[in-house]
Protein backbone atom coordinates (compact mmCIF):
# COMPACT_ATOMS: atom_id res chain seq x y z
CA UNK A 1 0.00 0.00 0.00
CA UNK A 2 2.73 2.23 1.32
CA UNK A 3 4.77 1.64 -2.53
CA UNK A 4 1.77 2.31 -4.24
CA UNK A 5 0.36 5.57 -2.62
CA UNK A 6 4.71 6.99 -3.02
CA UNK A 7 4.48 6.29 -6.50
CA UNK A 8 1.42 7.84 -7.08
CA UNK A 9 2.36 10.85 -5.15
CA UNK A 10 4.94 11.34 -6.91
CA UNK A 11 3.61 11.26 -10.27
CA UNK A 12 3.85 15.69 -9.13
CA UNK A 13 7.29 14.79 -8.96
CA UNK A 14 7.64 13.15 -13.00
CA UNK A 15 5.65 16.14 -13.73
CA UNK A 16 8.30 18.91 -12.28
CA UNK A 17 11.11 16.90 -14.09
CA UNK A 18 9.22 16.61 -16.89
CA UNK A 19 7.98 20.31 -17.49
CA UNK A 20 11.72 21.23 -16.93
CA UNK A 21 13.18 19.33 -19.41
CA UNK A 22 10.42 19.83 -22.56
CA UNK A 23 10.99 22.99 -23.76
CA UNK A 24 14.42 22.58 -24.52
CA UNK A 25 13.88 19.82 -27.31
CA UNK A 26 11.33 22.57 -29.45
CA UNK A 27 13.17 25.57 -29.24
CA UNK A 28 14.20 26.08 -32.55
CA UNK A 29 10.08 25.29 -33.36
CA UNK A 30 9.31 27.57 -30.57
CA UNK A 31 11.02 30.46 -32.14
CA UNK A 32 10.35 29.83 -35.63
CA UNK A 33 6.80 30.07 -34.29
CA UNK A 34 7.22 33.39 -32.82
CA UNK A 35 8.49 34.79 -35.57
CA UNK A 36 5.10 33.74 -37.81
CA UNK A 37 3.03 35.12 -35.40
CA UNK A 38 4.88 38.57 -35.82
CA UNK A 39 5.05 38.32 -39.52
CA UNK A 40 1.29 37.23 -39.17
CA UNK A 41 0.68 40.31 -36.66
CA UNK A 42 2.61 43.44 -37.73
CA UNK A 43 3.77 42.17 -41.14
CA UNK A 44 7.48 41.65 -40.38
CA UNK A 45 9.47 38.80 -38.47
CA UNK A 46 10.91 39.71 -34.61
CA UNK A 47 13.92 40.29 -35.07
CA UNK A 48 16.62 37.48 -33.45
CA UNK A 49 17.12 39.76 -30.77
CA UNK A 50 13.53 39.95 -29.59
CA UNK A 51 12.94 36.25 -30.47
CA UNK A 52 15.54 35.63 -28.28
CA UNK A 53 13.91 38.01 -25.54
CA UNK A 54 10.65 36.14 -25.71
CA UNK A 55 12.35 32.45 -25.83
CA UNK A 56 14.22 33.79 -22.49
CA UNK A 57 11.19 35.25 -21.47
CA UNK A 58 9.03 32.06 -21.78
CA UNK A 59 12.09 29.65 -20.47
CA UNK A 60 12.28 32.05 -17.07
CA UNK A 61 8.46 32.35 -16.36
CA UNK A 62 8.16 28.96 -15.46
CA UNK A 63 10.74 29.63 -12.48
CA UNK A 64 8.57 32.95 -11.22
CA UNK A 65 5.93 30.60 -11.11
CA UNK A 66 7.52 28.01 -9.21
CA UNK A 67 8.42 30.54 -6.69
CA UNK A 68 5.06 31.98 -6.80
CA UNK A 69 3.87 27.80 -5.93
CA UNK A 70 6.07 27.12 -3.48
CA UNK A 71 6.11 29.91 -1.22
CA UNK A 72 2.40 28.90 -1.65
CA UNK A 73 2.79 25.63 0.01
CA UNK A 74 2.22 26.39 3.56
CA UNK A 75 -0.78 28.08 3.47
CA UNK A 76 -2.84 25.56 0.82
CA UNK A 77 -1.40 22.33 3.19
CA UNK A 78 -2.87 24.24 6.08
CA UNK A 79 -6.52 24.95 4.88
CA UNK A 80 -6.93 22.00 2.53
CA UNK A 81 -4.67 19.03 3.78
CA UNK A 82 -1.79 17.13 2.08
CA UNK A 83 -4.24 15.14 -0.21
CA UNK A 84 -6.21 17.79 -1.38
CA UNK A 85 -4.05 20.04 -1.83
CA UNK A 86 -2.48 18.00 -4.46
CA UNK A 87 -5.84 17.21 -5.99
CA UNK A 88 -6.62 21.26 -6.39
CA UNK A 89 -3.16 21.79 -7.91
CA UNK A 90 -3.64 19.55 -10.89
CA UNK A 91 -6.34 22.00 -11.77
CA UNK A 92 -3.03 24.10 -12.68
CA UNK A 93 -1.59 21.43 -14.68
CA UNK A 94 -5.04 21.15 -16.63
CA UNK A 95 -5.11 24.59 -17.39
CA UNK A 96 -1.67 25.42 -18.28
CA UNK A 97 -1.03 22.13 -20.38
CA UNK A 98 -4.71 22.98 -22.25
CA UNK A 99 -2.96 26.99 -22.97
CA UNK A 100 0.05 25.73 -24.18
CA UNK A 101 -1.08 23.19 -26.35
CA UNK A 102 -3.84 25.67 -27.86
CA UNK A 103 -1.18 28.07 -28.43
CA UNK A 104 -0.58 26.47 -32.58
CA UNK A 105 -4.52 26.89 -32.99
CA UNK A 106 -5.08 30.08 -31.67
CA UNK A 107 -2.08 31.55 -33.15
CA UNK A 108 -0.68 32.65 -29.98
CA UNK A 109 2.65 32.73 -28.68
CA UNK A 110 1.53 34.31 -25.38
CA UNK A 111 -0.53 31.40 -24.27
CA UNK A 112 2.90 29.60 -24.66
CA UNK A 113 3.92 32.02 -21.88
CA UNK A 114 1.54 32.40 -20.12
CA UNK A 115 1.02 28.41 -19.53
CA UNK A 116 4.40 28.10 -18.57
CA UNK A 117 3.91 30.43 -15.70
CA UNK A 118 0.90 28.57 -15.11
CA UNK A 119 2.74 25.47 -15.06
CA UNK A 120 5.41 26.62 -13.67
CA UNK A 121 2.70 27.58 -9.98
CA UNK A 122 1.83 23.99 -10.12
CA UNK A 123 5.86 23.13 -9.95
CA UNK A 124 6.25 24.68 -7.67
CA UNK A 125 3.39 23.25 -5.63
CA UNK A 126 4.50 19.95 -6.28
CA UNK A 127 7.53 20.54 -4.65
CA UNK A 128 6.67 21.17 -1.47
CA UNK A 129 3.53 18.80 -1.53
CA UNK A 130 5.09 15.39 -3.01
CA UNK A 131 8.24 15.71 -0.13
CA UNK A 132 5.63 16.50 2.64
CA UNK A 133 2.88 14.04 2.21
CA UNK A 134 5.37 11.14 0.87
CA UNK A 135 7.23 12.08 4.23
CA UNK A 136 4.34 12.08 6.45
CA UNK A 137 2.90 8.45 4.86
CA UNK A 138 6.41 6.39 5.35
CA UNK A 139 7.64 4.63 8.36
CA UNK A 140 10.79 6.33 10.07
CA UNK A 141 13.22 3.17 9.37
CA UNK A 142 12.56 3.76 5.17
CA UNK A 143 11.63 7.51 4.90
CA UNK A 144 14.68 8.01 3.21
CA UNK A 145 14.19 5.40 0.59
CA UNK A 146 10.78 7.01 0.10
CA UNK A 147 12.16 10.33 -0.28
CA UNK A 148 14.13 9.95 -2.56
CA UNK A 149 11.43 8.51 -4.92
CA UNK A 150 10.47 12.69 -5.86
CA UNK A 151 14.12 12.77 -7.09
CA UNK A 152 13.29 9.50 -9.45
CA UNK A 153 10.23 11.03 -10.66
CA UNK A 154 12.10 14.49 -11.16
CA UNK A 155 14.37 12.37 -13.44
CA UNK A 156 12.24 9.89 -15.24
CA UNK A 157 9.71 13.42 -15.98
CA UNK A 158 13.36 14.99 -17.54
CA UNK A 159 14.01 11.66 -19.39
CA UNK A 160 10.87 10.84 -20.74
CA UNK A 161 10.89 14.90 -22.02
CA UNK A 162 14.44 14.09 -23.76
CA UNK A 163 12.93 11.09 -25.46
CA UNK A 164 9.35 12.46 -26.69
CA UNK A 165 11.43 15.57 -27.53
CA UNK A 166 12.78 13.83 -30.42
CA UNK A 167 12.29 15.29 -33.86
CA UNK A 168 10.33 12.11 -35.06
CA UNK A 169 8.18 11.50 -32.26
CA UNK A 170 6.74 14.84 -30.77
CA UNK A 171 9.97 17.34 -31.37
CA UNK A 172 8.94 18.26 -34.97
CA UNK A 173 7.50 21.55 -36.31
CA UNK A 174 3.69 20.35 -35.92
CA UNK A 175 3.45 18.44 -33.51
CA UNK A 176 5.56 20.65 -30.53
CA UNK A 177 2.17 22.30 -29.07
CA UNK A 178 1.30 18.35 -28.20
CA UNK A 179 4.84 17.89 -26.17
CA UNK A 180 3.69 20.78 -24.32
CA UNK A 181 0.44 19.79 -23.76
CA UNK A 182 1.41 15.81 -22.87
CA UNK A 183 1.51 17.38 -19.12
CA UNK A 184 -2.09 16.87 -18.82
CA UNK A 185 -2.08 13.10 -18.62
CA UNK A 186 -0.70 12.61 -15.53
CA UNK A 187 -2.56 15.44 -13.95
CA UNK A 188 -5.79 13.42 -15.08
CA UNK A 189 -3.96 10.13 -13.72
CA UNK A 190 -3.50 11.18 -10.67
CA UNK A 191 -6.69 13.42 -10.40
CA UNK A 192 -8.74 10.11 -10.67
CA UNK A 193 -6.53 7.77 -8.31
CA UNK A 194 -5.80 10.28 -5.41
CA UNK A 195 -9.71 10.28 -3.92
CA UNK A 196 -9.01 6.68 -3.13
CA UNK A 197 -5.52 7.47 -1.15
CA UNK A 198 -6.09 8.58 2.45
CA UNK A 199 -5.01 11.85 3.98
CA UNK A 200 -1.92 12.05 6.06
CA UNK A 201 -2.78 10.38 9.23
CA UNK A 202 -0.12 12.93 10.95
CA UNK A 203 -1.68 15.64 9.25
CA UNK A 204 -5.02 14.58 10.96
CA UNK A 205 -3.95 13.36 14.41
CA UNK A 206 -1.54 15.98 14.95
CA UNK A 207 -3.88 19.19 13.20
CA UNK A 208 -7.60 18.22 12.93
CA UNK A 209 -7.52 15.97 15.84
CA UNK A 210 -9.11 13.48 14.46
CA UNK A 211 -7.52 10.04 16.25
CA UNK A 212 -10.31 7.86 14.73
CA UNK A 213 -9.77 8.55 11.34
CA UNK A 214 -5.50 9.11 11.86
CA UNK A 215 -5.39 5.04 13.06
CA UNK A 216 -7.98 3.73 10.43
CA UNK A 217 -5.22 6.15 7.57
CA UNK A 218 -2.36 3.84 9.29
CA UNK A 219 -4.19 0.39 9.11
CA UNK A 220 -4.35 1.03 5.82
CA UNK A 221 -0.80 2.12 5.24
CA UNK A 222 1.14 -0.33 7.50
CA UNK A 223 -1.34 -3.06 5.93
CA UNK A 224 -1.33 -3.66 9.88
CA UNK A 225 -3.90 -3.52 12.75
CA UNK A 226 -1.15 -2.92 15.78
CA UNK A 227 0.02 0.88 14.67
CA UNK A 228 0.05 2.06 18.70
CA UNK A 229 3.76 2.91 17.88
CA UNK A 230 3.09 5.19 15.37
CA UNK A 231 -0.05 6.59 16.94
CA UNK A 232 2.13 7.30 20.41
CA UNK A 233 4.84 8.88 18.43
CA UNK A 234 2.64 11.27 16.39
CA UNK A 235 0.46 11.71 19.55
CA UNK A 236 4.00 13.11 21.44
CA UNK A 237 4.90 15.36 18.48
CA UNK A 238 0.98 16.85 18.65
CA UNK A 239 1.45 17.51 22.31
CA UNK A 240 4.58 18.80 21.84
CA UNK A 241 3.04 21.31 19.42
CA UNK A 242 0.62 21.82 21.09
CA UNK A 243 2.56 23.77 23.78
CA UNK A 244 4.13 26.29 20.93
CA UNK A 245 2.38 28.99 19.07
CA UNK A 246 2.00 28.78 15.46
CA UNK A 247 4.84 28.96 13.81
CA UNK A 248 5.20 31.61 11.12
CA UNK A 249 7.39 32.08 8.06
CA UNK A 250 9.35 35.11 10.24
CA UNK A 251 9.27 32.80 13.37
CA UNK A 252 11.30 30.25 11.93
CA UNK A 253 14.59 32.89 11.13
CA UNK A 254 13.68 34.76 14.96
CA UNK A 255 13.19 31.44 16.88
CA UNK A 256 16.89 29.79 18.03
CA UNK A 257 14.81 26.65 18.01
CA UNK A 258 14.20 26.87 14.27
CA UNK A 259 17.12 28.90 12.82
CA UNK A 260 19.33 26.62 12.12
CA UNK A 261 17.52 24.34 10.85
CA UNK A 262 15.85 26.27 8.36
CA UNK A 263 19.25 27.68 7.83
CA UNK A 264 21.06 24.34 6.86
CA UNK A 265 17.15 23.24 5.07
CA UNK A 266 17.87 26.56 2.54
CA UNK A 267 21.58 25.92 2.19
CA UNK A 268 21.12 22.41 1.15
CA UNK A 269 18.51 23.92 -1.54
CA UNK A 270 21.01 26.37 -2.86
CA UNK A 271 24.03 23.38 -3.04
CA UNK A 272 21.52 21.52 -5.45
CA UNK A 273 20.71 24.84 -7.61
CA UNK A 274 24.47 26.25 -7.81
CA UNK A 275 26.10 22.78 -8.41
CA UNK A 276 26.03 23.01 -11.66
CA UNK A 277 24.03 20.33 -13.54
CA UNK A 278 22.19 22.86 -15.52
CA UNK A 279 25.21 24.04 -16.95
CA UNK A 280 26.35 20.63 -17.97
CA UNK A 281 23.28 19.39 -19.22
CA UNK A 282 23.31 22.45 -21.18
CA UNK A 283 27.02 21.80 -22.15
CA UNK A 284 26.65 18.07 -22.68
CA UNK A 285 25.51 17.88 -26.17
CA UNK A 286 28.47 19.99 -27.73
CA UNK A 287 31.22 18.14 -25.13
CA UNK A 288 29.85 15.05 -26.77
CA UNK A 289 29.82 16.23 -30.58
CA UNK A 290 33.65 17.11 -30.18
CA UNK A 291 34.28 13.97 -29.01
CA UNK A 292 32.71 12.93 -33.18
CA UNK A 293 29.77 11.46 -31.94
CA UNK A 294 27.27 11.95 -35.15
CA UNK A 295 23.76 12.50 -32.60
CA UNK A 296 25.46 14.04 -29.70
CA UNK A 297 21.05 13.98 -28.80
CA UNK A 298 21.51 10.59 -28.08
CA UNK A 299 24.36 10.73 -25.51
CA UNK A 300 22.69 13.55 -23.65
CA UNK A 301 19.45 10.91 -23.01
CA UNK A 302 22.32 8.62 -22.43
CA UNK A 303 23.25 11.06 -19.18
CA UNK A 304 19.44 11.45 -18.40
CA UNK A 305 19.66 8.01 -18.23
CA UNK A 306 23.10 7.85 -15.95
CA UNK A 307 20.94 10.12 -13.82
CA UNK A 308 18.07 8.10 -13.22
CA UNK A 309 19.92 5.22 -12.70
CA UNK A 310 22.39 6.79 -9.98
CA UNK A 311 18.84 8.10 -8.38
CA UNK A 312 17.76 4.31 -7.90
CA UNK A 313 21.25 3.43 -6.68
CA UNK A 314 21.03 6.21 -4.06
CA UNK A 315 16.91 4.97 -3.15
CA UNK A 316 18.97 1.98 -1.96
CA UNK A 317 21.84 3.37 -0.34
CA UNK A 318 20.13 6.50 1.34
CA UNK A 319 18.79 4.59 4.64
CA UNK A 320 22.51 2.35 4.80
CA UNK A 321 25.03 5.02 4.61
CA UNK A 322 22.86 8.13 5.71
CA UNK A 323 21.72 11.79 4.17
CA UNK A 324 24.74 13.39 5.58
CA UNK A 325 27.81 11.09 3.93
CA UNK A 326 25.87 10.38 0.20
CA UNK A 327 25.24 14.25 0.15
CA UNK A 328 29.38 14.80 1.25
CA UNK A 329 29.98 12.07 -1.87
CA UNK A 330 27.94 13.47 -4.22
CA UNK A 331 29.49 17.12 -3.54
CA UNK A 332 32.93 15.66 -4.17
CA UNK A 333 32.38 13.96 -6.91
CA UNK A 334 30.89 17.19 -8.53
CA UNK A 335 33.95 19.20 -7.65
CA UNK A 336 36.17 16.40 -8.88
CA UNK A 337 34.39 16.06 -12.37
CA UNK A 338 33.68 19.77 -12.85
CA UNK A 339 37.78 20.65 -12.32
CA UNK A 340 38.22 17.42 -15.13
CA UNK A 341 35.43 18.83 -17.27
CA UNK A 342 37.24 22.56 -17.34
CA UNK A 343 40.68 21.18 -18.07
CA UNK A 344 39.02 19.31 -20.87
CA UNK A 345 37.77 21.73 -22.58
CA UNK A 346 39.75 24.12 -22.38
CA UNK A 347 42.17 21.50 -24.45
CA UNK A 348 39.51 20.28 -27.05
CA UNK A 349 42.06 19.54 -29.69
CA UNK A 350 43.81 16.33 -27.75
CA UNK A 351 41.02 14.11 -28.33
CA UNK A 352 41.96 11.83 -25.67
CA UNK A 353 40.96 14.62 -23.12
CA UNK A 354 38.10 15.23 -25.27
CA UNK A 355 37.05 11.21 -24.32
CA UNK A 356 37.98 12.25 -20.92
CA UNK A 357 34.88 14.91 -20.86
CA UNK A 358 32.79 12.00 -21.43
CA UNK A 359 33.67 10.32 -18.62
CA UNK A 360 33.27 13.24 -16.24
CA UNK A 361 30.11 14.29 -17.31
CA UNK A 362 28.64 10.87 -16.77
CA UNK A 363 30.19 11.16 -12.93
CA UNK A 364 29.33 14.62 -12.62
CA UNK A 365 25.69 13.46 -13.20
CA UNK A 366 26.06 10.43 -11.73
CA UNK A 367 27.20 12.15 -8.26
CA UNK A 368 24.38 14.70 -8.73
CA UNK A 369 21.59 12.08 -7.98
CA UNK A 370 24.02 10.28 -5.08
CA UNK A 371 23.23 13.57 -3.13
CA UNK A 372 22.14 17.01 -3.74
CA UNK A 373 19.72 15.59 -6.42
CA UNK A 374 17.47 13.89 -3.69
CA UNK A 375 18.78 14.70 -0.27
CA UNK A 376 17.79 18.12 -0.30
CA UNK A 377 14.13 17.73 -1.40
CA UNK A 378 13.07 14.86 1.60
CA UNK A 379 15.31 16.37 4.51
CA UNK A 380 13.60 19.63 5.08
CA UNK A 381 10.53 17.86 5.99
CA UNK A 382 12.57 15.20 8.48
CA UNK A 383 14.19 18.34 10.16
CA UNK A 384 11.07 20.16 11.27
CA UNK A 385 8.11 19.12 13.38
CA UNK A 386 4.83 19.33 12.44
CA UNK A 387 3.85 22.69 13.27
CA UNK A 388 6.97 24.63 11.60
CA UNK A 389 6.78 21.96 8.60
CA UNK A 390 5.07 24.04 6.03
CA UNK A 391 6.19 27.12 6.38
CA UNK A 392 9.80 25.63 6.50
CA UNK A 393 8.99 23.58 3.12
CA UNK A 394 7.45 26.76 1.75
CA UNK A 395 11.01 28.63 2.07
CA UNK A 396 13.43 25.92 1.22
CA UNK A 397 11.30 25.58 -1.89
CA UNK A 398 11.16 28.93 -2.83
CA UNK A 399 14.91 29.40 -2.15
CA UNK A 400 15.81 27.08 -4.56
CA UNK A 401 13.25 27.93 -7.57
CA UNK A 402 14.49 31.58 -6.45
CA UNK A 403 18.70 29.61 -7.06
CA UNK A 404 17.03 27.89 -10.24
CA UNK A 405 15.79 31.42 -11.97
CA UNK A 406 19.15 33.08 -10.69
CA UNK A 407 20.78 30.49 -12.66
CA UNK A 408 18.88 30.40 -15.62
CA UNK A 409 18.62 34.05 -15.72
CA UNK A 410 22.98 34.77 -15.80
CA UNK A 411 24.30 31.15 -17.02
CA UNK A 412 24.14 32.64 -20.74
CA UNK A 413 26.34 35.89 -19.43
CA UNK A 414 28.78 33.86 -17.12
CA UNK A 415 29.20 31.37 -20.02
CA UNK A 416 29.95 34.12 -22.50
CA UNK A 417 32.29 35.82 -20.21
CA UNK A 418 34.12 32.82 -18.55
CA UNK A 419 34.03 30.06 -21.48
CA UNK A 420 34.47 26.60 -20.27
CA UNK A 421 36.24 27.90 -16.80
CA UNK A 422 32.83 28.89 -16.01
CA UNK A 423 32.47 25.62 -14.07
CA UNK A 424 35.23 26.94 -11.97
CA UNK A 425 32.68 28.84 -10.21
CA UNK A 426 30.39 26.31 -9.53
CA UNK A 427 33.41 24.08 -8.67
CA UNK A 428 34.66 26.93 -5.59
CA UNK A 429 30.63 26.78 -5.10
CA UNK A 430 30.76 22.98 -4.50
CA UNK A 431 33.62 22.89 -1.99
CA UNK A 432 31.84 25.79 0.27
CA UNK A 433 29.13 23.36 0.35
CA UNK A 434 30.79 20.47 1.23
CA UNK A 435 32.70 21.83 4.17
CA UNK A 436 29.24 23.59 5.36
CA UNK A 437 27.77 20.01 5.57
CA UNK A 438 30.51 18.57 7.01
CA UNK A 439 30.59 20.90 9.81
CA UNK A 440 26.73 21.39 10.36
CA UNK A 441 24.72 19.28 9.18
CA UNK A 442 23.50 16.02 11.39
CA UNK A 443 22.95 12.79 10.28
CA UNK A 444 18.87 12.46 10.21
CA UNK A 445 18.85 8.13 9.62
CA UNK A 446 16.75 6.42 11.68
CA UNK A 447 15.62 9.56 13.56
CA UNK A 448 11.95 10.42 14.38
CA UNK A 449 10.93 14.15 13.14
CA UNK A 450 9.94 14.72 17.33
CA UNK A 451 13.29 13.18 18.09
CA UNK A 452 15.25 15.98 15.74
CA UNK A 453 13.04 18.53 16.67
CA UNK A 454 14.04 18.28 20.27
CA UNK A 455 17.74 17.64 19.24
CA UNK A 456 17.45 21.33 18.01
CA UNK A 457 16.09 22.63 20.99
CA UNK A 458 18.67 21.50 22.85
CA UNK A 459 21.33 22.66 20.90
CA UNK A 460 19.84 26.21 20.84
CA UNK A 461 19.02 26.08 24.62
CA UNK A 462 22.48 25.21 25.27
CA UNK A 463 24.05 27.89 22.61
CA UNK A 464 22.52 30.31 24.36
CA UNK A 465 23.82 29.60 27.97
CA UNK A 466 27.62 29.11 26.38
CA UNK A 467 29.53 31.49 24.17
CA UNK A 468 31.20 28.74 21.99
CA UNK A 469 29.40 26.09 19.43
CA UNK A 470 28.06 23.39 20.95
CA UNK A 471 26.80 19.83 19.58
CA UNK A 472 23.53 19.37 18.03
CA UNK A 473 21.47 16.23 20.00
CA UNK A 474 19.33 14.45 18.06
CA UNK A 475 19.04 11.64 19.90
CA UNK A 476 16.11 10.61 22.31
CA UNK A 477 15.14 12.13 25.08
CA UNK A 478 17.49 10.15 27.63
CA UNK A 479 20.71 10.65 25.52
CA UNK A 480 21.17 14.53 25.35
CA UNK A 481 24.46 15.42 26.77
CA UNK A 482 25.88 12.87 23.77
CA UNK A 483 26.53 14.67 20.35
CA UNK A 484 25.14 12.31 17.71
CA UNK A 485 27.94 11.27 15.62
CA UNK A 486 28.52 11.37 11.87
CA UNK A 487 27.93 8.33 9.97
CA UNK A 488 31.70 7.20 10.18
CA UNK A 489 30.98 7.70 13.91
CA UNK A 490 33.39 9.59 14.62
CA UNK A 491 32.93 13.08 13.96
CA UNK A 492 30.11 15.10 16.03
CA UNK A 493 27.63 17.43 15.01
CA UNK A 494 28.35 20.70 15.75
CA UNK A 495 25.98 23.74 16.48
CA UNK A 496 25.91 27.33 14.53
CA UNK A 497 27.83 29.68 17.21
CA UNK A 498 25.19 31.56 18.51
CA UNK A 499 24.83 35.91 18.66
CA UNK A 500 25.46 37.38 22.12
Amino acid sequence: MEVSLNVLAVIGSLQFGYNTGVINAPEQKLRIFFQNISMERYGEPFSESATTMVWSFAVAIFSVGGMIGSFSVGAMVNKFGRRKSMLISNILALLGGGLMGLSALTRSFEMVIIGRLVIGVFCGLCTGLTPMYVGEITPTAVRGAFGTLHQLGVVVGILIAQVFGLEFLLGSATLWPMLLALTIIPAILQSIMLPFCPESPRYMLIVLNQEEEARKALVRLRNSEDVSDDLQEMKEEGMRMAKEKKVSILELFRSPNYRQPIIIAIILQLSQQLSGINAVFYYSTSIFGSTGVTQPIYATIGAGAVNTVFTVVSLFLVERAGRRTLHLIGLGGMAISALIITISLSYKTNQSLSYLAIVAVFTFVASFEMGPGPIPWFIVAELFSQGPRPAAIAVAGFSNWTANFLVGLSFLKLEELCGPYVFIIFMVFLILFFIFTFLKVPETKGRTFDDIARGFAASAAKGLESSGPEAIVTGPPDSRDAAPLSPTEKVPMVDFPQKQ
